[in-house]
């Protein structure tokens, strides 16, 4: 099988601020931004590598929710557990310190994990779990 991966989703709640720090703060480049009834999906990827992409997509427009699932949506949001990506740098001290001194919300510096990875995570804009790995 030649399977890859294509895109991954990433909720938004503010399309402008999670497009600054995908596009400003991670350099990524914006291959898509669509507007649809008031909602906007915009595709992120890095420029070196144009077959993965990220979406970053309304939380709550998938049809048939309940006004529970958008509150569960919403508050697993607020609390960074609802979704998340891990991505990958060669030098993470210097990729972290552009994206603390971006004012990222840094939820972990770069640490030696006991799992075997050297990693840090931040909060994208929405609430996202952003972890980064050392690559090796």
């Amino acid at each position: 099988m030649d399977i890859s991966i294509h895109s991954s989703f990433l909720p938004h709640t503010d399309p402008d601020a999670s497009l600054a720090f995908y596009r400003d703060v991670l350099g990524f480049e914006v291959r898509n931004d669509v507007g649809y009834q008031g909602m906007r999906w915009i595709t992120v990827g890095p420029v070196d590598q144009p077959d993965t992409a990220i979406v970053l997509h309304p939380p709550t427009a998938t049809p048939g929710l309940t006004d529970d699932e958008r509150r569960v949506i919403a508050e697993m949001m607020a609390k960074g557990s609802y979704f998340g990506v891990n991505l990958a740098a060669s030098d993470l001290d210097d990729t972290f310190g552009k994206l603390a001194g971006s004012g990222a919300e840094v939820v972990q510096e770069p640490t030696d994990q006991p799992y075997g990875v050297r990693d840090c995570a931040f909060r994208d804009p929405a609430g996202n779990m952003v972890r980064i790995q050392e690559k090796r």
